[in-house]
């Protein structure tokens, strides 16, 4: 596995490739490689003939006051899960690589999608995201990119992106990966302390008790989002700041009864920690 750390040297790298006529797939990632993470790798291993794995703490992505200088970071740890999963590269740049004195160009999908659940909140962050990962696909020159569910509306965001500017890329979603306890997995998850994990499983728990409502014919949107509530209410340092449903993967307000794919999305703050988590469903 080789670890690459300008644009230009991995794009030389994936041009060699394309002559030879291999598949190329990229797994975005901001690095403290966990499980689902390394499913993303596997997956990409398995449908193409290079994986390049980006581990890049993207700082435009960041709000102020956010957790930028702070993120998780373990490049070493990060190497041995990609390569138990089947990556052939991992893309280390700077900053200043990516961001050069002077920059100025920013991607942003100007639609309703990036204004709502984390838009709310994180105003700037999706432009951080698209920017980011138009320039990952430019450079790598991937066929295929994959991304978590958990993050369904960064999902929904790029695969807007994609469809808008026409780019030739197939968008792979993957779904989430949870710890045995049922946490969606998280770089995130190491900034809870002992308490604050354990009332977590919340979230996780209030979406499956609502996947066993909609299986058993319920189909209220506002009554299942009440009842997700009442259960992450249950604990007394969830902070919650919304519980949402929206269809999928367009990202449009529902209507008073399921139909179609639907997003049941959760952000709740536990401490200082914010964890999202999601459901998408079918009646």
């Amino acid at each position: 596995m080789r670890i690459i750390t300008t644009p230009a040297e991995l794009n030389e790298y994936s041009k060699e490739q394309k002559k030879q006529g291999k598949s190329i797939g990229l797994v975005p990632t901001m690095g403290y490689l966990h499980d689902g993470h390394k499913s993303l790798i596997e997956k990409s291993s398995a449908q193409n003939d290079i994986t390049i794995v980006s581990v890049f703490v993207n700082p435009t992505q960041f709000g102020e006051n956010e957790d930028l200088d702070t993120y998780p970071r373990d490049l070493e740890h990060d190497k041995i899960v990609a390569k138990d999963g089947g990556a052939n590269v991992i893309f280390h740049p700077t900053p200043s690589d990516m961001y050069p004195e002077n920059y100025g160009t920013y991607v942003s999908v100007d639609s309703d999608i990036t204004k709502i659940l984390c838009g709310k909140s994180r105003p700037t962050h999706f432009m951080g995201v698209t920017t980011i990962v138009n320039k990952l696909f430019n450079i790598s020159l991937a066929d295929r990119a994959y991304f978590g569910q958990k993050d369904a509306q960064q999902l929904a965001v790029i695969m807007r992106m994609v469809a808008d500017l026409n780019m030739n890329i197939k968008i792979i979603p993957c779904p989430i990966v949870r710890e045995k306890d049922g946490l969606a997995m998280s770089s995130r998850n190491t900034y809870l302390s002992a308490s604050e994990r354990q009332e977590a499983l919340v979230l996780s728990r209030s979406l499956r008790q609502a996947e066993d409502e909609i299986k058993n014919g319920e189909t209220n949107i506002e009554k299942i989002k009440s009842d997700i509530r009442r259960t992450i209410s249950a604990s007394n340092i969830a902070d919650i700041e919304y519980i949402e449903a929206y269809t999928f993967p367009g990202l449009m307000p529902c209507s008073e009864k399921l139909s179609g794919q639907t997003l049941f999305a959760l952000a709740i703050r536990f401490g200082s920690t914010r964890l999202i988590d999601n459901i998408i469903v079918k009646p």
